[in-house]
């Protein structure tokens, strides 16, 4: 049987501040042949000339699928700024629409650009976005000598950041807004953090070099963060048995951690900053301490974490498939069936227990399932008057297990 052939009738365009004039010949073509052209108010201006059936993004922007779909068997052209794959819009609709209907048309985007005005190996720098995201999601890339491109959300973006380095130890970081790349309006602001005071226009990308003062807050992406970084009560998985749980949960990029018992939430917050995109949800029956996961996750650079409410295994009911899970409370064979079950094949199971009864939980567990079971003990010097002696935290029996 001879598979149907699809003719591409969507082309995702990148489009710079210079216009159709900017497009290479045959994306040109594609452009001034469209009968509809989708795309924002700047997007519009810079195609002017072209004379076809405007539309703007729909309101909500998730809507967009659904008006392409019903535009088919139409000459469709989507514009967007730059790279239209590269934190924009044609990756979204990659997802959703069968990649033999579309054709895409890069463009040199603002990282490109950006990268060429400084001087700067793309190879050797991070590229991310908080346009229409938080802002804090940048903190966890303030690094020694770490250079930043970043595409921003508006005017008062690099004011923000300025304020995160700053009270980082990184305020003599030198910053670089530049603004309507290869355009006529072309516009470049050089600064410091600690001393940031320009007025931008509102569609810009920043440039940081960060640059650490010896007081600097140290905040490496590899797990194991001091604890004392993190609001707490207490009550939290130390920095020791953390960088181990870590380690055995194996952090992916855009994997999904169940943190049961997430207390204020250091095991899901590392998880989220150790790789891309790597999700977590944490389930905590107290408000309180809720409450200083969210503004643990808000300081250190991963806003998204989502907190849910509730007692296991209940509350685990409906949330979706997890890569790893970790259970630092609420330790039951009731919660570890649920989650086993929900854990996504080769997912990471651990288990930590302080109390001989959760213990014996992990013994009996480990006899039915398998896994690797491990006492971590750790000890810490401390002051004796003049002297110094070691203060034992804590035993921690870890079990840990893959699905296969």
């Amino acid at each position: 049987m001879t598979a149907t052939k699809v003719d591409p009738w969507l082309h995702i365009v990148g489009i710079g501040e210079d216009g159709v004039d900017g497009l290479m010949p045959a994306t040109r073509a594609v452009v001034e042949a469209a009968e509809v052209i989708v795309g924002g108010e700047r997007h519009h201006k810079l195609s002017a000339d072209v004379t076809a059936k405007r539309l703007a993004w729909p309101s909500p922007f998730n809507a967009l699928i659904g008006m392409l779909k019903g535009l088919k068997g139409k000459r469709v052209v989507v514009l967007a700024t730059g790279d239209p794959l590269w934190f924009s819009v044609g990756a979204s609709i990659g997802r959703q629409m069968d990649p033999a209907e579309l054709v895409y048309h890069p463009q040199v985007g603002a990282f490109q650009l950006a990268a060429a005005r400084l001087g700067w190996s793309m190879a050797d720098l991070e590229t991310l976005t908080v346009h229409g995201r938080p802002v804090e999601q940048m903190i966890a890339f303030i690094q020694p000598s770490a250079r930043l491109l970043i595409l921003t959300t508006g005017s008062e973006t690099p004011a923000k950041i300025a304020a995160f380095l700053t009270d980082r130890g990184f305020g003599k970081s030198r910053m670089t807004v530049l603004s309507n790349m290869g355009g006529a309006d072309e516009a470049r602001f050089d600064g410091v953090a600690e001393a940031w005071d320009h007025e931008v226009p509102p569609f810009n990308t920043l440039a940081v070099e960060c640059i650490a003062a010896p007081d600097a807050a140290l905040l490496p992406r590899v797990p194991g963060l001091a604890d004392e970084l993190f609001q707490n009560d207490g009550t939290m998985t130390k920095q020791e048995v953390r960088a181990a749980t870590l380690a055995k949960l194996m952090p992916m990029r855009g994997a999904l951690l169940w943190d049961i018992g997430t207390g204020c939430g250091s095991v899901a917050v590392e998880w989220m900053r150790s790789a891309s995109y790597a999700r977590a949800i944490g389930i905590e029956p107290r408000a309180d301490r809720r409450a200083l996961a969210a503004a643990n996750a808000l300081a250190l650079g991963v806003p998204k974490l989502q907190l849910v409410e509730g007692k296991v295994p209940d509350a685990l009911v409906g949330l979706p498939a997890p890569d790893a899970v970790f259970i630092g409370g609420g330790l039951s064979h009731a919660t570890f069936e649920h989650a086993w079950a929900a854990l996504r094949p080769l997912g990471r199971l651990v288990a930590n227990a302080v109390t001989i009864e959760s213990e014996a939980t992990l013994v009996s567990l480990q006899k039915k399932f398998g896994g690797e079971l491990v006492k971590i003990s750790v000890e810490r010097a401390e002051a004796i008057g003049p002297l110094s002696g070691w203060k034992p935290l804590r035993t921690v029996t870890q079990w840990s297990l893959i699905k296969r």
